[in-house]
C-alpha cells in the first residue's frame, strides 16, 4: 500500500510538473497535512457515533485503530518527503527507506493488535467481575503471541530466515528448559490455575498444608500474589498450587454456626424447653437458611455443665455480616435462657463433708 500510495504522489509531481526538489518536498509536506486533518476531522465524527452504540467491540476496535492510523499517514508523508529529498540528492538513505517503511509498518500493525488486546482487556475486566482471571489470562497469552508475530516478521523482513530462527530456537530452548526446570514448572502451574480455575483474582484461599492465607490480587506467569489478612503480601510460586491442598473459602455457599451452651445442673428441668425454644427462634430467624442443616440437641453431661449445642448455616457468606448475625444469635439465646429462669454454668465444684469430720473440724 505503502508503495502505491508513493508511485501516486511521483505521479502527481511529475503531472503537476514541478521539478524542483524544495517544491516536491514542501508539497509532499502539504499533502501529508491535508491527510492528517482529514483524519482528524473523520476521527471526531466517528468517535460521537461511536459512543451513541451500546456495543462494546467497535469501542475496541477503534482505540486499537485510530492513533496507529494517525502515524501511520505521518510515517507515510515523512517518508516519501526523505525520498524525495535522498533522490534528489542522490543520497545513500534512499536505499534503506523501503526497508525501514516496511519495519515501521510492522511495528505500527503490532502497536495497533496491543492497543486492541489491552483495551479489551480493561473493558471485560470492568464488565466482567465473575472471571477476570480468564480475562487476564487470554490478555497475556494474546499479547505474548502478537510480539512473538511482530518479532519473527520484523527479523524476515531484515533477511534473516525464519526457519532457521525457529531451529535454533528449538535447540536453545531445550538447553533452557533443562536448566530452568524451576521457572517452567511455575508456567505449567499457571497454565492449570488458568484452566482449572480453582481460584481467581479477588477470592480469599487458604491452604491447610502450607501457612498460605489471603485474598488474591494477582495470578502471574511465575508467581501469585496473595494479600494476607495483616495486609502483608504474600509470593507464592504458581508450581506449589499443584501439591498443596487449596481451600476457597469465597465459593461456600453459607457459613455455619456451631456452638455449645451449658446450663447449671439445676436447671435441668428447663432443659428440654429451651432447647425447644432455641430451635424455634432459629427456624423463625430471618437471616438462618432452613434449606440446610438445622440441629439443636442436648449433648452431654460434663463435669460441670449440661451441654446442649446448635449446629446451623447463615444465608449470607459475608464474613461481616456472618457475625452480626452470630452475634444475634447467642444474644437471644442468652435472652431465652434468662426467660426460663435458668443460667449459664461456669466450672463449680462442691466438697461434701461427712458429720463425723464436721464434728472433728469443730
Amino acid at each position: 500500500m505503502i508503495e502505491q500510495v508513493e508511485l501516486y504522489l511521483q505521479q502527481l509531481l511529475i503531472a503537476l510538473n514541478i521539478g524542483n526538489w524544495v517544491a516536491n518536498f514542501a508539497l509532499v509536506l502539504f499533502i501529508t497535512l491535508l491527510l492528517q486533518l482529514m483524519w482528524r476531522a473523520f476521527t471526531k465524527k466517528t468517535q460521537k457515533i461511536i459512543e451513541r452504540t451500546t456495543n462494546q467491540w467497535d469501542d475496541i476496535a477503534w482505540f486499537a485503530v485510530w492513533r496507529p492510523m494517525n502515524w501511520l499517514i505521518a510515517l507515510m508523508g515523512g517518508s516519501m518527503a526523505l525520498r524525495v529529498v535522498a533522490e534528489s540528492e542522490d543520497l545513500l538513505i534512499s536505499n534503506y527507506l523501503p526497508l525501514v517503511q516496511k519495519i515501521s509498518i510492522l511495528l505500527l500493525v503490532g502497536w495497533a493488535f496491543w492497543r486492541l488486546v489491552n483495551k479489551a482487556e480493561s473493558t471485560f475486566v470492568d464488565h466482567d467481575d465473575k472471571d477476570t482471571t480468564t480475562v487476564t489470562a487470554m490478555a497475556k497469552l494474546a499479547k505474548l503471541s502478537v510480539t512473538t508475530i511482530i518479532i519473527l516478521s520484523v527479523i524476515q523482513t531484515l533477511g534473516v530466515s525464519i526457519s532457521g530462527v525457529l531451529a535454533f530456537g528449538g535447540m536453545g530452548g531445550l538447553v533452557v528448559g533443562m536448566a530452568s526446570k524451576d521457572l517452567l514448572s511455575n508456567l505449567f502451574g499457571a497454565l492449570m490455575v488458568y484452566m482449572d480455575k480453582p481460584f481467581k483474582v479477588g477470592d480469599w484461599i487458604r491452604s491447610p498444608d502450607k501457612s498460605i492465607e489471603g485474598t488474591v490480587e494477582d495470578i502471574g506467569w511465575r508467581i501469585t500474589r496473595i494479600r494476607t489478612f495483616d495486609k502483608r503480601p504474600l509470593y507464592v510460586p504458581n508450581s506449589l498450587f499443584t501439591q498443596i491442598i487449596v481451600e476457597n473459602p469465597s465459593r461456600m455457599s453459607n457459613r455455619r454456626i456451631k456452638e455449645t451452651f451449658g446450663l447449671r445442673y439445676s436447671d435441668i428441668s428447663q432443659v428440654e424447653k429451651i432447647i425447644n425454644e432455641v430451635r424455634e427462634m432459629l427456624q423463625n430467624h430471618a437471616e438462618i437458611d432452613n434449606k440446610q442443616t438445622l440441629i439443636v440437641n442436648f449433648d452431654l453431661f460434663n463435669n460441670s455443665s449440661l451441654d446442649f449445642f446448635i449446629y446451623t448455616f447463615t444465608k449470607t457468606t459475608n464474613w461481616v455480616a456472618f457475625h452480626e448475625i452470630k452475634q444475634d444469635v447467642l444474644l437471644k439465646v442468652a435472652h431465652i435462657v434468662e426467660q426460663n429462669n435458668a443460667e449459664f454454668a461456669f466450672p463449680t465444684r462442691q466438697l461434701h463433708i461427712s458429720t463425723e469430720e464436721k464434728v472433728a473440724l469443730s
